[in-house]
């Protein structure tokens, strides 16, 4: 006698329906007004417990429709609006719809984007996400990579590759203790994940060389040419430059070209903090800004800054993907993911960096990428850019305000009462 397993984490098809109706109702008219509200309601950690309440862990459950009405309550009323126009805080995006669906999507199907075998149609996605994001920004398509959290962990993939190619070839069995004194160089303007990065990988964080910037804050190349020939002459290994694409205080690239050239002169890993401002590379008349991006070895960027994707989405391009294999596969007996047959290799993204397990984060790229298109993206990211300016200008007229600084989107002012 066939027997179906009752479990209480179960909803059945009619209920399901009906709260998933009501939630997207409630969604679709929280998108339309959010403009009507404040940015915040601004309450205190004190006052949203107390929202919440202190009771323990409920014994027996609750219905399905009455949590998700509250949730939605407490969410669409006691959150910070990054989708609101008058959020000017950081550099988070608001969430293109099309990406609110596609997270839902995604995890009902709940693929594991580790492993082909685990999410067949799902791999391939990603996989052309990251070719149509390497196009996006005027790279090769060749470059390959994966979809990561974000920002930290799409430089912590390249700066991992990079170290593991550039480090001494014992580095997997001996460590670092062992090995000469190695050297990374950024800007002192670079974001704190180098230091990060640097810290929790064994290099240390006096690793890093931090170049001066010139007078308008990129660095300075010929300070970092200068730095890494004295290095060499003291006894220290230099394996790595870091340039940034976008400085997320100021929006200055670097001169990339200069530091390409100067890490194949010493044959040094050329990294890219593009997070923020590589997908400015697509507006025609700013290209000159990202020449000698084509030259890095490994780039970071972030769909859920400056593509709208909601969170979590960073992404890693790596020009040679073997540096990624090189660096995170292994193969236990309990990794039993065989190669196909057919003429194409198999892509298991366990392989090309930290994760195993790993959720279906470039769908909602791919479908916005679709759905926007090449043309879209660039009329956006040029609006952005202009309202910068005219924020600039307007503050050059302002009594009351020194205008600093105004690239890409990101305008700097002083108050000055």
């Amino acid at each position: 006698m066939h027997t179906t397993r009752e479990t209480p984490i179960e909803i059945s098809k009619k209920e399901f329906k009906k709260v998933g109706y009501q939630l997207i109702d409630k969604i679709a008219e929280f998108l339309e007004t959010v403009s009507e509200g404040p940015v915040t309601a601004g309450k205190t950690p004190k006052q949203l417990q107390e929202l919440l309440g202190t009771s323990k862990l409920p014994e027996d459950g609750t219905s399905t429709e009455a949590l998700m009405a509250k949730t939605t309550e407490l969410l669409l009323n006691h959150s910070l609006f990054n989708g609101h126009p008058k959020f000017l805080g950081y550099i988070t995006s608001s969430p293109a719809p099309i990406g609110v669906l596609a997270d839902l999507l995604a995890a009902s199907v709940n693929p594991n984007v580790g492993a082909q075998i685990l999410s067949p149609i799902a791999t391939e996605i990603e996989k052309q996400t990251v070719k149509w994001l390497a196009e996006f920004i005027g790279v090769s398509s060749d470059y390959s990579g994966l979809l990561v959290s974000g920002g930290n962990m799409a430089n912590f993939t390249g700066f991992l590759a990079g170290r593991n190619a550039k480090a001494p070839k014992n580095i997997k069995e001996d460590g670092l203790f062992g090995s000469d004194k190695l050297r990374i160089y950024c800007s002192k303007t670079t974001h704190t994940w180098v230091e990060k990065a640097a810290i929790l990988f064994g290099l240390g964080s006096k690793s890093i060389q931090w170049i001066s910037t010139n007078g308008k804050n990129k660095m300075d190349n010929n300070v970092l040419a200068k730095s890494i020939e004295k290095d060499m002459m003291a006894g220290f290994k230099p394996i790595m430059v870091i340039g940034t694409a976008g400085d997320v205080s100021t929006g200055v690239v670097d001169n990339l070209d200069g530091i390409a050239e100067i890490c194949k002169k010493h044959k040094l890993w050329f990294h890219i903090d593009g997070a923020y401002g590589a997908p400015a590379a697509v507006i025609p008349s700013l290209k000159h800004h990202f020449k000698g991006m084509q030259e890095a070895d490994s780039i970071a960027l972030d769909p859920h800054k400056w593509l709208y994707s909601p969170l979590e989405a960073g992404c890693t391009l790596v020009k040679n993907p073997q540096h990624l294999v090189d660096t995170f596969s292994s193969h236990p007996e309990y990794y039993n993911f065989s190669k196909n047959s057919d003429e194409v290799q198999t892509t298991n993204f366990y392989e090309y960096g930290l994760q195993n397990s790993r959720g279906f984060r470039a769908l909602k790229v791919w479908l916005a990428l679709q759905q926007v298109g090449r043309s879209g993206y660039e009329k956006m990211i040029q609006q952005d850019i202009h309202l910068s300016e005219l924020f600039f200008e307007l503050a050059e007229k302002h009594p009351e305000l020194e205008a600093v600084s105004q690239n890409l989107s990101i305008t700097t002012l002083r108050y000055l009462p």
